[in-house]
This record gives C-alpha cells, structure tokens and sequence, in this order.
C-alpha cells in the first residue's frame, strides 16, 4: 500500500506513478488528517510512504498522521520524499518513527521536483517545470524496482550541514517560520473556496466569501499556489513569483 501526503501536487504524482508500475494502490492521507480521523490499513505488501520534504524532514503532520495511524499485515515500510533540492538528514528520523511503530526501515529515497515553496523559495515556470518532472520519471522508475524487488533504498551521504538542516534547523523553521501571519487575499478574491477545501488542516475558513488563517497552518502551500486568480500572496515574499500546483494525472 502506497500512502500518500501532498499539499501542491508532487507527491501526488510521485505516489501515482509508483502505484502503476508496482501495482498497489495508492491511498491519500488528506480526509484523515482533515477530519483527524484515525487511520486503519491493511496490506500484505510493504507500506510506502511518499511524502514532500518540510525543513529537511518527513512533514510533522504526516508523521504524527503516521504515529496515529494502525498498520497491519506488512511490518517493512519504505518512504519516499520528494523535494525541490534535498532532504538533508532526513533518514534517522524516520528510522525513529518506524521503531516506535514496529515496522522495519527499508530507508529513505529522493526525487527532485519542482520547487513549490512560494513562501520563501522561487518557484519554477511552467516549461521548467515540466522539465524536472520528466527528469524525475528514471528516478520514479529506480524507486520503484527496488520496491518491487524488496530490496532496501541506498543510503545517503550525510555531511554535517545535513545534520544541522534536519536538526536544529527544522526546529527554528517550525517554530519561527511556520504561520499563516503573512497570508493575505487581494481584492480580485472570486469566492471560489478553493482554498478552503484544499487545506489539510481544516485552517481556513470564508468569511464574508473571502478565505481568513485560523492560526493553524503547515506551510503546504495548497491555499497559495491553487487560487485561480492569483488572489493569495504570502507577504511580499511570493509576489511576482509563479505559482505552482502539479495537475498531472498519471493513472
């Protein structure tokens, strides 16, 4: 079972192709960390959990979605982590979690795909775009094999500006960097809601039609980068810049 979280797109994608070429479904995280529903999978079939890179690290929302989550059958479980530059030290502490979830750690892989945080980082144009996505299908294809043959995911060189990203890092970006604060929506706002049903923590809600931050945001960018009309800016930080969301269907 591939189980997957996605805030623009990527490892939508990513989960998909991978689910057609080994053959196993692929299953969104979205409704249940949504709803805060609790999640129950079975499969005889190692699990797979494809996810995009936050700080260097398996996004905090899907690792506490993955600590609540009952897995059963299956005790080996694969991650796959998509990224708009690298992971950093990502691995030890995923290792970490699938101790505490008794599950065998057949490691971490890495794809490159577009950036897509706005926020702070630039974000590709649409050719440039579908460039690197082209380029990740051999990566896909690689992970993919080595999940169907059961092997484990080669490890990664880590260096000690890894260790310091993933740790220390990760921590002020959560603490310092991740907020809707900046959020704000221009006049040009059609209502759509889009933004709204798209957040995977239920973070927005409209009011009087146009969409307001309640103080409980991840920095997926879903609200930002799939508004139609470029109504949502995040400060000045995303003015000018592309948005980015991958619409690519691959099933």
């Amino acid at each position: 079972m591939i189980v997957y979280f996605t805030g623009t797109g990527n490892s939508r994608w990513v989960a998909e192709k991978i689910s057609l070429i080994i053959g196993d479904e692929a299953v969104n995280s979205f409704e249940y960390i949504r709803s805060q529903k609790k999640a129950e999978f079975h499969s005889e079939r190692p699990f797979v959990f494809v996810c995009p890179t936050y700080g260097w690290r398996i996004p905090r929302i899907f690792q506490s979605f993955i600590e609540n989550a009952e897995l059963s059958g299956s005790n080996k479980a694969y991650f796959v982590m998509d990224c708009g530059g690298e992971i950093g030290n990502a691995s030890p502490y995923i290792k970490k979690l699938c101790d505490f979830k008794k599950l065998e750690y057949m490691g971490v892989f890495e794809i490159l795909m577009p950036e897509n945080y706005i926020a702070l980082f630039g974000v590709p144009e649409r050719e440039e775009a579908a460039k690197i996505i082209s380029g990740a299908e051999p990566k896909v294809c690689e992970c993919a094999k080595i999940i169907s043959e059961n092997k484990k995911f080669p490890s990664h060189k880590i260096g000690v500006v890894d260790k310091l990203k993933s740790g220390i890092v990760n921590d002020v970006f959560y603490k310092f960097v991740i907020s809707d604060k900046k959020f704000a929506v221009g006049d040009n706002c059609v209502s759509c809601g889009k933004c709204a049903s798209l957040c995977p923590l239920n973070n927005i809600k409209l009011t009087d039609g146009k969409p307001k931050w309640l103080g409980n945001c991840t920095h997926c960018m879903a609200c930002i980068c799939s508004c139609p009309v470029r109504a949502i800016e995040y400060g000045k930080g995303s003015v000018g810049r592309p948005q980015y969301y991958n619409n690519e269907k691959v099933l």
